[in-house]
């Protein structure tokens, strides 16, 4: 077990006119399980292969028991690499699949034995040792190259999208093995994905990079409930938050007509802020299907049934109200009732008494203290 810290660490590829990862800050405490997350080219992987070694470290430092890595081979940081592909040898069983890594360090073959067996029963590999990976399916391949991470017991565990090749269902049954593994061994682990469900389901903490940024590094309850800025609102969370340009007023911030009331510390923020319009956001469950009428109007486009739940999406026609893309807003309503509405059906739209409005500076993103 390890801390980790990345000071101002950053990486640049040869050639590029930007950087990878720039200036990334991160302290991770021993035993911590760190997800880090974010859209293709975000940097995410550049910053856990810098970690285990496998990118150079062009500025700043990254450190492993406030030891700088600067310099340090891979083989000399004790840290067990989990790929996205499994990259089992085919011709050899799981049993020696698990073994390789310390049979190449010259461990005796009794600790050896007793290692991959303890390992194994830990991933309920023990009854597939024996078999090679061609006889094996995707989630127990996954379970060995994990397996073969284990057994090297080592200080940090870098895994770098190893879900990525299962089916759905697969992807929820191993992630749940992992996180729970993770906890039953206590080793610190920093974990990359695109998936935030997986970030938020998966992390202690959960570090949000954007074009090799770092946006927010906080528990998945506080990227949830207070995004630092509209890219965090809007990454963080599935159907994600519903964002839109309002103009305010007096009362609030007027939608479609219909103003959404704001309490007098957040008008007084965007007044001091020097604003006239302010983007919006309200999560899926905080907005309702109002028959009354009151709230404003849109259009069903879409009714999505999951059977406990429903996710209408209703367009604003003809309404000025756009997003942060330019385009006309589609408002994303969660409802437990099921057929809440029906195609090209008019509804209005309500936000629910209490709920929490999460008011963005419409030039910098930056969330408005509240």
């Amino acid at each position: 077990m390890a801390t980790i810290r990345y000071d101002s660490a950053s990486c640049v590829y040869p050639g590029a006119q930007t950087l990878a990862v720039d200036s990334l800050d991160l302290d991770i405490a021993d035993g911590e399980f760190v997800v880090l997350v974010g859209p293709s080219g975000s940097g995410k992987s550049t910053a856990l292969r810098m970690l285990a070694g496998l990118e150079e470290i062009d500025g700043g430092t990254i450190r492993i028991d406030d030891q700088d890595m600067l310099g340090v081979s891979s083989k000399d940081r004790d840290i067990a690499m989990v790929f996205q592909n499994y990259a089992l040898y085919p011709n050899k069983t799981v049993g020696e699949n698990m073994g390789f890594a310390l049979k190449m360090m010259k461990v005796p073959v009794a600790e050896r034995k007793r290692r991959v067996a303890e390992a194994a029963e830990l991933l309920g590999l023990t009854p597939y040792l024996d078999r090679k990976p061609a006889k094996l399916s995707g989630g127990q391949r996954q379970r060995v190259a994990m397996g073969r991470a284990i057994v090297r017991e080592p200080r940090v565990f870098c895994m770098d999208e190893p879900l990525s090749n299962l089916d759905a269902k697969l992807r929820v049954q191993t992630r749940t093995q992992i996180a729970a593994l993770q906890r039953r061994l206590g080793t610190t682990t920093v974990y990359v994905t695109h998936d935030q469900v997986e970030a938020m389901t998966m992390g202690d903490r959960v570090a949000v990079l954007r074009d090799g940024k770092l946006q927010q590094f906080s528990t998945p309850a506080e990227l949830y409930d207070r995004p630092v800025n509209a890219f965090v609102a809007g990454f963080i969370g599935s159907p994600s938050m519903n964002l839109c340009t309002a103009v305010l007023n007096s009362e609030g911030a007027e939608i479609a007509g219909a103003t959404i009331p704001l309490a007098r510390t957040a008008l007084d923020a965007l007044a001091t802020a020097g604003v006239r319009e302010v983007t919006v956001g309200i999560r899926p469950e905080q907005l309702e299907l109002n028959r009354e009428g009151a709230g404003f109007d849109a259009t069903v486009e879409l009714v999505e049934e999951l059977g406990n739940e429903a996710y209408v999406y209703a367009r604003l026609p003809g309404s000025p109200v756009t997003g942060l893309d330019g385009e006309p807003v589609t408002f994303v309503v969660r409802s437990a009732t099921r057929a809440p509405a029906k195609l090209a059906e008019a509804v209005s739209l309500r936000v629910q008494d209490g709920a929490a409005v999460h008011l963005f500076h419409p030039e910098t993103g930056e969330r408005i203290k509240d």
